[in-house]
């Protein structure tokens, strides 16, 4: 079992090869950061590799895999590249982790119910404890 890992290989929903496209870029944080930025809008090739302390060559090699993931489209002006978020990949992405969220939003509501009840319990206890001691004071002997 050394060395191994678990993939899932057969076939999955509808849509998971583009979400796997879009998880397997997300996975790079210059590639998110990418994403960020144009968020804002269109930027140019130019400008976008300026925002990053890397050569252009390995941005060109991110947005190449942001353009094969369909989460950024690129259009051409003459020699320029222009480069603007598709956010339509991450709807998949999205609808995926809304299973995670609903399951944690419950296990997140059951557990605040768990600790609720107990603390009402030991509330409960104390208040009991307490009465019983001013119900029977203790009398001191002369």
């Amino acid at each position: 079992m050394r060395h191994r890992s678990l993939t899932h290989s057969g076939s999955g929903p509808r849509g998971a090869p583009a979400r796997d496209a879009a998880f397997n870029a997300l996975a790079d944080p210059t590639r998110r950061a990418v994403l960020d930025l144009l968020r804002a809008g269109t930027r140019p090739a130019g400008e976008i590799a300026r925002a990053f302390p890397i050569s252009r060559p390995a941005i060109s090699k991110h947005l190449k895999i942001l353009r094969r993931a369909h989460l950024v489209d690129e259009h051409r002006e003459g020699r320029h590249r222009f480069y603007q978020l598709n956010p339509e990949p991450l709807k998949s992405v999205d609808s995926w982790l809304e299973e995670y969220r609903r399951f944690w939003t419950a296990s997140l509501e059951n557990l605040k119910s768990f600790v609720e009840s107990e603390y009402e319990k030991e509330i409960s206890a104390e208040n009991l404890s307490e009465n019983k001691t001013h119900i029977h004071p203790r009398r001191k002997d002369p």
